[in-house]
């Protein structure tokens, strides 16, 4: 089997949880790896962070270059036909490290599915449709791009859904953030909304929240 390229930050005991976090357009796995340490994990609670590394491929609004990128974007603000066959591909990729991270004895439950900005929107149809029940969603300054066409999976539909954004994002307007949230709640999820007074970028008060979310849903029960 081959899997995308990855990340790892290892626990020191042996995992019990593991979050896939997908970066954005042009970034790597690399971006997410110093949010780590400040998130403050338990120690009885090992997790295994996974930053897989997008394809390269071209990107039509950055004139064809070539790019890191989990799928095609065509225009600024959701601008242009969405690249569903892309986001499906990544979400293929992803559903492959879900099952690997299983394999390595980490069950469905205890596994989130996290992405910023253009990763978010494959976060969102990676988790939602997802046939294993899985611990959590969290979708950081990114939109719903599938959300007219994704096949919602019964084993999620009560799926704790995390969504934060900046008030000021210039790149992914917070409408976007509030539109997802709405169209979860019509979909019967209750998504825990928040924004924060920055642009396109994650700051110190969503660090927090963030982890005190990792730590509700991957919580033992």
């Amino acid at each position: 089997m081959s899997y995308l390229p990855c990340v790892e930050i290892e626990p020191q005991q042996p995992a019990v949880a593991s979050v896939i976090w997908l970066h954005g357009l042009g970034a790597s796995g690399h971006d997410f790896e110093p949010v780590v340490p400040e998130l403050g994990m338990p120690a009885d609670l090992p997790t295994r962070f996974v930053f897989p590394h997008a394809p390269q491929i071209p990107v039509t609004i950055n004139g064809g270059m070539v790019m890191p990128a989990w799928y095609d974007i065509i225009g600024l603000g959701g601008e242009g036909p969405t690249d569903v066959d892309g986001i499906r591909r990544s979400a293929d990729q992803i559903d492959a490290l879900i099952e690997r991270e299983i394999e390595r004895g980490v069950p469905s439950e205890r596994i989130v599915i996290a992405g910023f900005s253009q990763g978010g929107a494959v976060a969102y149809e990676v988790a939602l449709r997802h046939p294993k029940k899985l611990a959590g969603l969290m979708a950081l300054s990114t939109y719903f791009a599938t959300q007219d066409s994704v096949a919602l999976s019964e084993a999620n539909q009560g799926l704790p859904v995390f969504i934060a954004h900046g008030q000021f994002d210039p790149m992914v307007p917070e409408a976007g953030g509030s539109q997802a949230a709405q169209a979860l709640e019509g979909k019967g999820y209750q998504p825990a909304y928040k924004t924060y007074p920055m642009e396109h970028a994650v700051c110190l008060e969503e660090i927090q929240d963030i982890a005190a979310f990792l730590k509700q849903v991957l919580a033992k029960r």
